[in-house]
């Protein structure tokens, strides 16, 4: 099957731009200026520089190295000459198309201009095209940091969700309520512990559809994907609101049209002082209509045991979880440049308690008087219309989402009776994008689209005690959104690339209270407080991408990005807070592909100007709101790199370093001390290194052996001195080894090698006054898994 889906990938990639144009078609010469490389790369260059659409079919052909070529000849002669020289054929596809297909015999070498001959360097993959740009630049020509998590890392170790992530970049980091309930940041862009009103400082994607807007980490499990995706933020003028700390996109496999595939996954862990664990996925691809329509679709089941007890209730290992997900995708070609995709995803997760314990003791116990289930729901359907009008590419996206969660926490006052508050989040959202774009031909590139956004929240409490039930304020935010956004850029001289770009949007924000007293409703109608308002807002941005040498660049970036503003709950009253900007400027230098080549790395030094910060608190009942708190700064400093040791053995490390700070507090937090004024949830310091092995042991099989350790710093739980519990200051630990061919092998994991208990995150429940709580690492854990493919 991976052969399958590396031919897929191959030919998706590329490694040329793919439309006839009329130099190209006529046949004039035009210079043809290529550097010694790979394949693909000489194939980009070819296409850019011509017109010409070069397609090549097969990956391992892509990587091969060809010389450089100078010369002054048409498109069709350059393309038999990268042909001869890859050792490859040309098949004409269109009037300037071709396709470069692999033959057996020996490669020759390009007639190139007589230039000094360059030392031979070792290729190992074809150029990676980040699709996040939403017009296919190539990694070296994008003015930003992004990471891009093949599937091989996905799939390591079994089925997993945000987890895998945040467990390799340390510039991702994440709250730990839960599956399903957690809040995601990148570069010190945080704002909040709680799931209220705010919207999301990370956009979250799969494909072009946005998963969530106001609504937490849906936690969708990572199965059969092509690749994620994180590029590091604002990137407002791409992705508009909510995209501060930058965007997570999820990118599946497209259905196969020709072949049929598959694949499964079973696996069972066992977690020290806690209950046993299952996992599993399948995967199957079937061609409908052969190279016409195909169908794809996965299904996941997971069941991670519990480690905390409750002994007040008599529970053991309560905080177990169940998770069942799946999708399927339906693609039909009805012409030639042209698709249609239709897929539709859901992913249920059930929590059976609370992950927290409380911080006295040498055990896992948790105090709680009452059981803190929490259950959350996502399903998504998307259509995705895709082709070719001459020489521009068009994309229309259009989604329907809705997503529940449901949270119960303990909220028994000291001495008093049991009492459980419960916090129920409903969010609907219909979204469409029509973008369309144009790469790089005669050193100008550009994409241009539309969107619209309607999201509708409703966020409804009670607190039970005995037979007695309470109905706190609650509230319903509605969001508009219209946007136009465009981004070119000019190539000033062959190795500068301008970059600039603007994104207007019109919001329209409303809603009001529920569950209101009638008194208050006099006051809140008084107030006009669930009025509808409007606003717009520009968010320009500007860049500079030098190449210094093949495969090393260094940008320059500013960049901007906000959030609206909406309604909150303080006490028993509705109350607006306002919207949030960001302004970001951005230093940085690359090499190399991460995972690829003798050595790659990245470092990026920014500093950011946040104003309006849409921060929580506990307001003065005890419940968790939501503000303005003032205007801050963050500074992050990011490296990684890795290192081929020796034949299939390699290191990697990567340290991210944040300092923030509330400056100019709103006039309430002025009183506060200078300590409580960090920007919340993010650590000073975090860091990760990793090894890796891989050797073949005769015939198809291979060992494959990693290992990582992981160091998150301290940070802070939040602003104010309810909110003030540091958290984080942990080391995180584990290995993998897998033995086996690409069909069938079969991995062994261990994860917390160290059994380290650590805090993860230092909340479990708002309302937990005299209580100090932790959120642990799952200890020790053995996973044996199964892996086949067809």
């Amino acid at each position: 099957m991976r052969q399958v889906l590396s031919l897929s990938l191959g030919a998706a990639l590329v490694l040329g731009s793919a439309w006839p144009v009329s130099v190209a078609a006529r046949g004039q010469e035009s210079r043809v200026h290529t550097q010694a490389g790979s394949a693909s790369q000489a194939a980009i260059a070819i296409a850019r520089q011509t017109g010409a659409s070069v397609v090549i079919v097969d990956p391992a052909l892509a990587r091969r190295a060809v010389p450089a070529l100078d010369a002054h000849i048409p498109a069709a002669e350059a393309v038999r000459r990268l042909a001869r020289a890859a050792g490859g054929r040309v098949v004409a596809t269109g009037p300037a198309a071709w396709r470069i297909e692999p033959v057996s015999r020996p490669a020759r070498t390009l007639r190139a201009a007589p230039q000094v001959p360059e030392a031979p360097r070792e290729i190992t993959g074809a150029p990676i095209i980040v699709l996040s740009s939403k017009r296919e630049l190539a990694l070296g020509d994008l003015p930003a940091q992004v990471a891009i998590l093949e599937p091989e890392e996905l799939e390591a170790g079994g089925i997993g969700g945000t987890e895998k992530i945040t467990r390799q970049l340390p510039t991702v980091a994440s709250t730990h309520l839960g599956s399903g309930r957690n809040k995601l940041f990148i570069r010190g862009i945080a704002d909040s512990s709680f799931t209220g009103p705010t919207q999301a400082t990370v956009g979250q994607y799969l494909g072009d559809m946005r998963l969530t807007y106001n609504a937490p980490d849906p936690d969708l499990r990572l199965t059969d994907m092509a690749r994620v995706e994180v590029l590091e933020g604002p990137q407002g003028t791409l992705y508009g609101a909510g995209s501060l700390g930058g965007i997570i996109r999820l990118v599946p496999h497209a259905p196969d049209l020709d072949d049929i595939a598959g694949s499964a996954v079973l696996g069972g862990s066992l977690t020290r002082h806690g209950e046993p664990g299952v996992d599993g996925s399948a995967m199957l691809n079937l061609p409908l209509v052969e190279g016409r329509v195909g169908l794809r679709a996965s299904l996941d089941a997971q069941r991670t045991g519990g480690y905390i007890d409750k002994a007040r209730i008599d529970g053991r290992n309560v905080n177990g979880s169940d998770i069942l997900g799946g999708r399927v995708a339906l693609r039909l070609e009805p012409a030639p440049d042209w698709s249609v995709t239709l897929m539709a995803l859901g992913q249920r997760t059930d929590n059976a308690d609370s992950q927290y314990a409380d911080r006295e003791g040498s055990r896992l116990e948790n105090g709680a008087r009452v059981a803190e289930r929490a259950d959350a729901d996502y399903a998504m359907g998307q259509l995705v219309v895709a082709g070719r009008l001459g020489a521009v590419r068009l994309r229309s996206t259009t989604g329907l989402v809705r997503q529940t969660l449901r949270e119960n926490f303990d909220a028994t006052p000291q001495g008093g009776p049991p009492r459980l508050f419960t916090q129920a989040n409903r969010t609907r959202m219909v979204a469409h994008e029509t973008r369309l774009w144009q790469p790089e031909r005669g050193g100008v590139g550009w994409v241009a689209g539309v969107s619209f956004t309607h999201n509708e929240t409703r966020l409804n409490r009670s607190l039970t005690s005995f037979a007695l039930r309470a109905i706190p304020a609650g509230v319903r935010n509605v969001v508009d959104e219209g946007t136009l956004y465009g981004e070119a850029s000019l190539r000033l001289a062959a190795p500068l690339v301008a970059t600039a770009g603007a994104r207007i949007t019109h919001s329209r924000l409303g809603g009001g209270g529920e569950d209101i007293r009638p008194e208050i409703q006099l006051a809140h109608a008084a107030m006009d407080i669930a009025a509808r308002r409007s606003f717009t807002t520009v968010l320009p941005s500007a860049a500079l991408n030098l190449t210094l040498a093949p495969e090393a660049s260094l940008f320059l970036r500013y960049q901007e990005g906000f959030r609206p503003g909406g309604l909150a709950i303080e006490s028993e009253y509705v109350r607006r807070f306002r919207d949030d900007h960001t302004q970001t400027f951005e230093v940085g230098a690359r090499r190399g592909q991460r995972g690829r080549g003798a050595f790659d790395f990245a470092l990026s030094l920014s500093y950011t100007r946040w104003q309006d910060i849409q921060a929580d608190f506990i307001d003065a009942s005890g419940l968790p709101s939501t503000a303005n708190i003032g205007d801050g700064r963050i500074w992050t400093a990011s490296v990684s790199g890795g290192l081929r040791l020796a034949r299939g053995l390699r290191a990697e490390a990567g340290i991210s370093w944040n300092r923030s700070k509330v400056d100019e507090p709103a006039l309430p937090l002025m009183l506060l001390s200078t300590r409580s004024m960090q920007v919340p949830n993010i650590a000073h310091l975090a860091a990760r290194v990793a090894m890796s092995w891989d050797r073949e042991l005769g015939g198809d099989i291979r060992l494959k052996a990693q290992g990582w350790a992981s160091y998150v710093g301290r940070s802070r739980l939040g602003v104010g001195p309810e909110l003030g519990a540091p958290q984080g200051d942990y080391l995180d630990t584990g290995a993998l080894l897998r033995v086996g061919t690409e069909r069938l092998g079969v991995s062994l994991g261990i994860t917390n090698i160290a059994d380290v208990r650590g805090n993860r995150f230092a909340l479990g429940t708002p309302f937990g006054t005299g209580r100090e709580q932790v959120t642990p690492l799952r200890p020790r854990t053995l996973r044996i898994g199964l892996d086949t493919a067809f």
